[in-house]
């Protein structure tokens, strides 16, 4: 796995204080891109909090997220959580050690107290005696939020910073891209009340068996029925313990939602949504604990043609820090087709520009405060591709082609839209896990040939 390491300087470490006014929360920022541009310490907000335990407990459910490995647990994770002002919310994300679970709390205008928030993405300090004294918070006195550094601390920087420097694997990148193509393929499967879904989710398993058939779940009248026989409206429930952060907020629960794709019988990923006053607290699960969302390949078509490219750089001059994008009026303004939008938009989710709401069933704009081609250039697959591309190693034929690769000859053909390959890994695959190597050098190639000859 590539690894990097992450320097985020912060002003001073995040605390948590209590003043004549009440308690005020300092979640202090590192770098990032702002409406302004590059930022060292950007300001998003500075405003009460309308259910500030709600948001304590949302919080640390994000941060319990980016420190925990739910798949081979020898190293804890560590990266600090990312927000995003986008006007009027506020999003913060994480995601796993293990880059199997993507978590999101969506603090809402209701939730701000009507307040504005900035426009841009950031990391933010979760240090340990922070997470010590949101936990102990209890009662519902007034909470000041401040998203950034006061004035003062601004003007008085100087050159003192409390600076980590944290691990950052390429997969973790991956994963947000990953989760985001997952997502924007999900529908609203089933829905309970609040009082229902502490019984359900504090009735789950908190282990899954090695080798078991996946759990999945269905709507049964008013609450979820676990089964192992997926039908008509199942989720897709892989490792039930992977939902144990929604514990920090289940006494406030209103409603749970469930998204998930159309069942057809193999493991899929799912997002499981605790609606709470002024709030939204998601996460999004791999099809498998012990398989991250890095190696999805949901991104990989997107990736591989320069025209792609050309249309995801004319599509980010158009995006505006909204909370929702509309890919009609992206399409209307940027002159491009529907389908060219939605692959731009997904190379840009490549790239840590955009997200995806399941809530909303929409697209959010976000800068993640990282090299944004970097999971590009070392994604495995698509590297391997460009690899065979350029060494000549792929054949073409009308709709067949051959690629040799390893000494052996793989034969990849389009069949009702969608390539397929005699490889083990479209075997194993049957293309839910995205395009196998050869097909993504057949495809690469095809594109160069187009260009060619339309020249």
């Amino acid at each position: 796995m590539t690894r990097s390491v992450q320097a985020l300087a912060y002003a001073r470490p995040s605390f948590l204080e209590s003043t004549a006014s009440g308690r005020l929360l300092c979640l202090e920022t590192a770098g990032g891109l702002t409406s302004r541009g590059a930022e060292a310490h950007p300001r998003f907000f500075a405003g009460f909090l309308a259910a500030p335990q709600i948001a304590a407990r949302g919080l640390l459910a994000v941060a319990d997220v980016a420190r925990a490995r739910y798949h081979q647990r020898t190293r804890p994770g560590s990266l600090d959580p990312v927000v995003t002002g986008n006007g009027d919310r506020l999003r913060f994300e994480s995601f796993s050690g293990c880059g199997g679970v993507y978590a999101r709390l969506d603090v809402l205008d209701e939730g701000l107290g009507g307040a504005e928030t900035g426009h841009g993405t950031t990391n933010v300090d979760v240090n340990d005696p922070l997470r010590e004294a949101l936990s102990r918070m209890t009662g519902d006195d007034p909470m000041h939020l401040r998203v950034g550094p006061d004035e003062m601390a601004v003007t008085t920087l100087g050159g003192s910073v409390v600076e980590k420097r944290v691990p950052l694997p390429d997969r973790w990148l991956r994963g947000f891209a990953e989760a985001q193509v997952a997502s924007a393929g999900f529908d609203l499967r089933a829905e309970l009340t609040g009082s229902e879904a502490v019984r359900f989710l504090r009735g789950l398993p908190r282990s899954q068996s090695r080798g078991r058939a996946p759990l999945w779940v269905v709507q049964s009248g008013r609450t979820l029925r676990p089964t192992l026989r997926p039908g008509a409206g199942a989720v897709c429930l892989p490792g039930p313990e992977r939902l144990v952060a929604l514990e920090r907020v289940l006494r406030f629960a209103t409603r749970l939602r469930v998204y998930g794709p159309a069942a057809d019988g193999l493991p899929t990923a799912g997002a499981w949504e605790v609606a709470l006053p002024g709030m939204r607290l998601t996460l999004t699960l791999s099809p498998d604990p012990a398989r991250g969302f890095s190696g999805e390949g949901g991104v990989l078509e997107a990736l591989a043609t320069d025209d792609v490219a050309a249309d995801a750089e004319l599509i980010s001059v158009l995006l505006a820090w909204e909370p929702r994008i509309d890919p009609a009026e992206l399409a209307e303004q940027s002159g491009l087709t529907g389908e060219r939008v939605r692959s731009a938009l997904t190379r840009l989710g490549t790239a840590g520009r955009v997200g995806y709401d399941v809530a909303d069933a929409a697209y959010f704009h976000r800068e993640l405060p990282y090299e944004a081609d970097r999971a590009e250039r070392h994604n495995p697959r698509l590297v391997s591709a460009r690899r065979l591309a350029e060494e000549g190693a792929v054949s073409l034929d009308g709709e067949l082609a051959a690629v040799v690769s390893g000494g052996r000859r793989y034969r990849v053909r389009v069949a009702d839209g969608v390539q397929r390959c005699t490889c083990a890994w479209w075997t194993d695959s049957r293309g839910r896990r995205g395009p196998c190597k050869h097909a993504l050098a057949v495809r690469m190639v095809r594109r160069g040939a187009v260009v060619a000859s339309a020249a």
